[in-house]
C-alpha cells in the first residue's frame, strides 16, 4: 500500500523530535461549485530536530511513533526554505 505524501508549513517546533506541520488542500464546494482552503495539523516525527517554525517540508505516513504521530519529515525536504 503506498504511503501518502504531504506538503506543508511548520508551525510549532518546540517539542523534542516533534514538529507540528499545517497542510491545506483546496476542495470544492459540492453545492456552489467554489474553491475552500482546508487544512489540517499533523504532528510529524523529526529525529534530527533540523526544522524550523516557516520552513515548508514534506511528511510521509509512517508507521504510529506514540499517540499522536504517525507522520515522518522526510529529510531532504528539511530545511529547504531556509
Amino acid at each position: 500500500m503506498p504511503r501518502r505524501v504531504l506538503q506543508g508549513v511548520v508551525v510549532s517546533d518546540r517539542m523534542d523530535k516533534t514538529v507540528v506541520v499545517r497542510a491545506e488542500e483546496r476542495v470544492m464546494h459540492p453545492l456552489y461549485k467554489k474553491f475552500i482552503k482546508r487544512s489540517k495539523k499533523y504532528h510529524a516525527h523529526d529525529e534530527e530536530n533540523q526544522c524550523k517554525v516557516g520552513d515548508r517540508v514534506r511528511i510521509v505516513e509512517a508507521r504510529p511513533k506514540s499517540r499522536i504521530k504517525r507522520w515522518d519529515v522526510m529529510t531532504e525536504q528539511a530545511r529547504a526554505g531556509a
